[in-house]
């Protein structure tokens, strides 16, 4: 079932949804995806994609939570349970300046569709006691690594408490979704404005994300097509120089063109509001 809004805060009909995704992988495992692209013998470490991956915590969550600051801007960060143990400072300056924390899993690497029911769960239980410790905020939302679900995620998530997750795309207005263990928002995660994939995977330039942006946010404007767009920057890929010059570009053209700006709790909020 869709949950029922049709305007968002003064009456306007689309929003922004500013994502910053900040991850890390287990001791001893690097990224399976590096900016040279192609992949080292099975058996080598990749200390390349790992010093790129170490970016994310020692330099791209500060620019990003200082561009923030000043743009005014509340944004949703995506967060690896492990960093609470390993740049707690970081997770409460998150909770500090106000932003959304939610749950990223307790590393990155471990995807919930590989994983037994009862590893999933503690991996979930573990991953949200160690943020709302170090940040102070406990997740209501989560998203897994990679975006990729198990066949359980959803009800285990509502079985500890989550308001919403983020692993569907099968629709692009949240809607409810019936577990065993309760009913959970589902609030589908858009793909067309992230860095990921544009930048690494696909090869095109940082610029090409404000491109991507205006055209689908004037159309939807213009349009008056009620929704919200996601705009995704990983804190070890966008959250460099060049990617915070286009999110700047991005908020002022949200501005521009009347836009809500909101996290991904408000979006839920908002329609859950509606009922």
């Amino acid at each position: 079932m869709t949950l029922a809004v049709s305007n968002w805060p003064g009456g306007a009909s689309s929003a922004l949804v500013v994502n910053v995704m900040y991850e890390q992988w287990d001791p001893g495992v690097a990224p399976g995806l590096g900016p040279m692209g192609n992949p080292l013998p099975t058996g080598s470490f990749d200390y390349q994609a790992k010093s790129w991956a170490d970016y994310g915590w020692k330099t791209g969550v500060w620019r990003v939570l200082e561009m923030l600051e000043q743009e005014r801007v509340p944004a949703s960060f995506y967060v690896s349970g492990i960093l609470a143990e390993t740049a707690p400072e970081s997770l409460a300056a998150i909770g500090d300046a106000g932003h959304e924390i939610v749950g990223h899993a307790w590393a990155q690497n471990r995807i919930p569709t590989l994983m037994a029911r009862e590893e999933e769960q503690a991996d979930i239980v573990r991953c949200a006691e160690a943020l709302r410790t170090a940040s102070g905020q406990a997740p209501r939302g989560w998203v897994s690594p990679r975006c990729t679900p198990s066949d359980s995620t959803a009800e285990l998530l509502a079985g500890a408490g989550f308001e919403w997750f983020g692993d569907v795309f099968d629709a692009d207005l949240p809607y409810w979704l019936d577990t065993d263990a309760g009913r959970i928002a589902a609030l589908p995660f858009g793909l067309e404005v992230n860095d990921l994939p544009m930048t690494v995977r696909y090869g095109q330039p940082t610029r090409e994300l404000v491109n991507s942006f205006e055209f689908q946010a004037s159309g939807q404007v213009g349009q008056r097509r009620f929704g919200y767009i996601d705009v995704t920057l990983h804190a070890h890929v966008g959250c460099r120089p060049a990617g915070l010059l286009a999110l700047s570009e991005i908020i002022a053209s949200a501005r521009k063109l009347g836009m809500w700006i909101s996290t991904r709790g408000d979006i839920v909020d908002q329609f859950a509001g509606a009922e």
